[in-house]
């Protein structure tokens, strides 16, 4: 475990593991994972909803672009902040990931930005149904610390927040 990560976050991801890793969960956490991985599967979602929903067509675009690009952000800052992935004895690795980088979770900002940018789209609160999910997964898995979830969703909410308002500003291609 690195220095940067006091040995609290440890314990709290051991805590997690030992109150929510049943056999059930953790392929559930899995399953999670392979559809955040690259924020692929809220990327196809975006892509679906601007198939579907013509007459926001270009906002359900806006959004799955959005998504991947609140991926590319918490990449950069991974690549920055350089914070190796848990390495405790008390914490089970039980999934595989693309980097050794932990901090921000970006299955988590992803996530985030997508249940935010999605659910003003469809009119529902979807952030409280996507989110929690996605970022105990990351727990669970033991992939994640506590604040790179946290640091994940606040970035995401970040982005999505910047789109909303950017677009807000913009008028429609019909409307000019």
């Amino acid at each position: 475990m690195t220095g940067s990560v006091s040995a609290r976050e440890a314990v709290a991801l051991s805590a997690v593991q030992t109150a929510l890793a049943s056999p059930q969960v953790v392929r559930a956490a899995k399953a999670l994972s392979l559809f955040g991985e690259h924020s692929a599967g809220w990327f196809a979602i975006g892509l679906v909803g601007a198939a579907v929903d013509r007459d926001h067509r270009r906002e359900w675009t806006i959004a799955a672009g959005s998504v991947v690009a609140a991926h590319a952000a918490s990449i950069v800052v991974k690549r920055v902040v350089r914070r190796r992935r848990p390495d405790h004895p008390d914490v089970r690795v039980l999934a595989g990931t693309p980097s050794g980088l932990s901090f921000p979770s970006s299955h988590a900002t992803s996530t985030t930005t997508a249940a935010i940018l999605y659910g003003a789209l469809t009119d529902r609160p979807l952030t409280p149904l996507l989110v929690p999910p996605m970022v105990l997964s990351r727990l669970v898995l033991g992939v994640h610390y506590p604040s790179d979830v946290i640091a994940g969703s606040l970035l995401g909410a970040l982005v999505a927040g910047g789109v909303r308002r950017f677009t807000s500003r913009r008028p429609r291609p019909e409307e000019r």
